[in-house]
Formats: structure tokens, sequence, C-alpha cells
């Protein structure tokens, strides 16, 4: 059960959204100017897959990733290094903040995400967290299965090319090398497999408001999502 909602403001946030829609870079955005936690649901699958390529668990044997993440220890703490993280995310008590943001992940992380033992571990993990209240959930899955009775639930969206030219910038920024062309194809791949897997799959919840960020900024967006909450009434 969710804790009751306070009179000014929703006490859980969930946002939805495909990949690379911005949903990181706007959650922590907002929940900042709340004074809220946040919790980006994602790096928990991707914690999975980097472990399972790490430790040569097959991305495609389900029993055995599954089995991986079932005992998994994965922390996210405050951020110790001033190298552009905005946390330190601890697998098994190791900083892998960087590299589960490899194109390796990059590549398998919707295949792991897919398998019902790992979501179902991982989604118990994060309604603990999401109990305590005063937070921002980020996800595919937040506002639909992990917590549909969120006090406030957004779906940000855009069109593959502005996605893409967003992943792009973001990993040339770290040094890393892909093309425009490349990194579209990668996005379809993550959005067919998001969109219809069996277990979870993405969608906007019913209640959910979408906001589209094709032609906005990141300071419009979080205006847009600070305006929507300053509306928000309690049912």
């Amino acid at each position: 059960m969710m804790k009751a909602c306070s009179k000014s403001k929703p006490e859980t946030i969930a946002i939805d959204g495909p990949a690379a829609s911005g949903k990181s870079t706007i959650g922590a955005l907002v929940a900042e100017k709340l004074g809220y936690v946040w919790l980006d649901t994602g790096i928990m699958y991707r914690a999975v897959a980097c472990e399972a390529l790490e430790t040569g668990v097959a991305i495609e044997d389900e029993k055995a990733v599954t089995l991986l993440a079932e005992g998994l220890d994965v922390d996210v703490v405050q951020a110790s290094v001033e190298d552009g993280r905005q946390f330190d995310v601890l697998i098994n008590g190791k900083d892998r903040t960087w590299e589960i943001r490899s194109n390796e992940v990059n590549g398998s992380v919707s295949e792991v995400s897919v398998y019902p033992g790992v979501r179902v571990a991982m989604t118990d993990l994060q309604r603990k967290i999401a109990s305590r209240g005063h937070i921002v959930v980020l996800g595919r899955d937040i506002g639909t299965v992990v917590l549909p009775d969120a006090d406030l639930k957004i779906y940000l969206d855009a069109s593959i090319e502005v996605r893409a030219q967003r992943r792009l910038l973001e990993e040339l920024a770290r040094g890393n090398q892909l093309d425009l062309e490349k990194t579209i194809e990668m996005l379809r791949h993550r959005d067919v497999i998001d969109s219809t897997r069996e277990h979870a799959p993405l969608k906007a919840a019913e209640d959910a408001i979408l906001v589209n960020t094709d032609h906005l900024n990141i300071e419009q967006v979080v205006a847009k999502i600070m305006e929507i909450i300053s509306d928000w009434q309690p049912i």
C-alpha cells in the first residue's frame, strides 16, 4: 500500500517511457526540485546484464540469468567521484557505474529484462524502496506494474529520431563512438522488445499524463512536469 498523499503534492511519482526519452535526466531534476529521492529502475536490469556478461552467464539462458538476478546485490548511493555521474552503482560492493552503460550492456539489457523471474526479483526491491514515499521512480512499467497505485503517473515520449540524437550525444560525450543510424537501429530493437514482451510490456498507464518531448528542451520538460505536480489533486 502506498503512503497517504500529502495535501500539496504527490508522494509517489512514476515516470515511464521508452529508451532515451529523457527519464533519468528529467526524473533527477524533478526529484531535486521536490526534495525527493529518485530511483531509475533501469539500473537494476542493467546491473543484471552487466554481471551476466562479466561472469560469462549466457544472456539467452533464462534460468541462469534469473538465478543470478535473485542473488545479486545492487545498491545506488551518493556519487563518490566527480566525473559526470549522478550516483554510484554498486554491484556486489564494486563500483560499476559506467560499466552498466557500455554498448555491450545496451545491447543485452532488454533481453535480460524480458525474463519474468528477473522482473519479479527487481520489482520486489523497487516496491520496497518506493514504499518509503517522497520518491520519483523511473522505468518502463512503473505506472502499470511496479506502482499501479502511484499518486501521479507521467509518460515521457519522443520520436525515435529525436531519442537517437540525444543518445548519440550522450555517448559521444563519454568518449564512445556511435553513428546515428546504428543508434536508431539499436533503439528500434529495444522498443520492439520492450513493448512486445509478455511480462510487463512498455506502455503508458491508462491514467498516465503523456508528455511529448520532441520540441522541448530539458528545462521546458521539467517545467511542464512541475506544473502538472502543482496542479495535482489527491483523489
